[in-house]
C-alpha cells in the first residue's frame, strides 16, 4: 500500500445525491486510493479516518472469550475509523474488495465544509447501524435472522430481475455473531428460509432475496 498525502484546496462541489465518494475523488484526484482485497485487515491509524469509495467494510469487536460481535458495515461514502469509536478492540476487515481514501483528522479540522459533509455521512452510518441492530431485541432467533437479512437486502442489495442480490459474502458465523446465536442455528434457519422460497444463493454464494422490491 502507498499513499501520497497532499493538502487540497477545498472548493465545494455539488453533492449529487449525497455522494461524498464522488466529491472526495474529485478533490483528492492526485491522491491514490488504497486498495484492500476481500478478507484483508484494514489498519486503523489514530490520526486518520477512512472513507469507503467502493466495496463494503466489516466492522467488529472481539471479547476475551474469543467471541466476536458485529458493530456495523460501511459501504460507499461512509466513514469509519478507531478515532470515531470508543469500542476496544475496534477491528475492520474488507468484506469485499475495498477502495478507501484516508483523511487525516487535521485535514478535516482545517476544512469545515469537508467536516460538515463527513458528519452527514457519519449520521447515515449511525442510522444504518441502529437499523441493523434493531432485530436483536426480538425474542425468537428466527425473527431476528429474517429481519436482519431483509434489512441487509434493503441497505446493500443490488436490484436485479425483481430480486435483491447482496454483492458480499457474509458467512453463517458473521450472521451468528451479529445476532447473538450459533452458527448451527443460522445454518438451520437459512435452510428453512430457502425452502420458504424468499431466500437463495447465486453461483458465487451471494445471498439473493425475493419479494422485497
Amino acid at each position: 500500500m502507498r499513499e501520497n498525502i497532499m493538502t487540497p484546496v477545498w472548493t465545494r462541489p455539488t453533492l449529487a445525491s449525497g455522494q461524498l465518494r464522488q466529491v472526495l475523488e474529485q478533490i483528492y484526484r492526485d491522491r491514490p486510493m488504497l486498495h484492500f482485497t476481500a478478507g484483508q485487515t484494514v489498519p486503523l491509524p489514530q490520526d486518520s479516518i477512512w472513507v469507503v469509495c467502493r466495496g463494503i467494510a466489516l466492522i467488529t469487536t472481539s471479547y476475551e472469550s474469543g467471541d466476536e460481535a458485529l458493530l456495523g458495515l460501511a459501504g460507499p461514502s461512509m466513514p469509519f475509523g478507531s478515532a470515531l469509536s470508543w469500542v476496544m478492540p475496534y477491528e475492520v476487515q474488507a468484506l469485499t474488495d475495498l477502495d478507501l481514501i484516508r483523511l487525516k483528522l487535521v485535514e478535516i479540522e482545517q476544512t469545515p465544509l469537508l467536516a460538515q459533509d463527513l458528519f452527514l455521512m457519519l449520521a447515515q452510518r449511525h442510522r444504518q447501524t441502529e437499523m441493523l441492530l434493531s432485530p436483536i431485541g426480538q425474542r425468537r432467533v428466527e425473527d431476528r435472522l429474517r429481519n436482519f437479512l431483509q434489512l441487509l437486502g434493503r441497505e446493500f442489495g443490488q436490484p436485479e430481475d425483481q430480486l435483491l442480490r447482496l454483492n458480499c459474502r457474509l458467512t453463517h458465523q458473521h450472521l451468528a455473531n451479529a445476532l447473538g446465536t450459533t452458527r448451527v442455528t443460522v445454518t438451520r434457519l437459512i435452510g428453512q428460509f430457502r425452502r420458504e422460497g424468499w431466500l437463495d444463493f447465486d453461483d458465487q454464494r451471494h445471498l439473493v432475496l425475493k419479494g422485497l422490491l
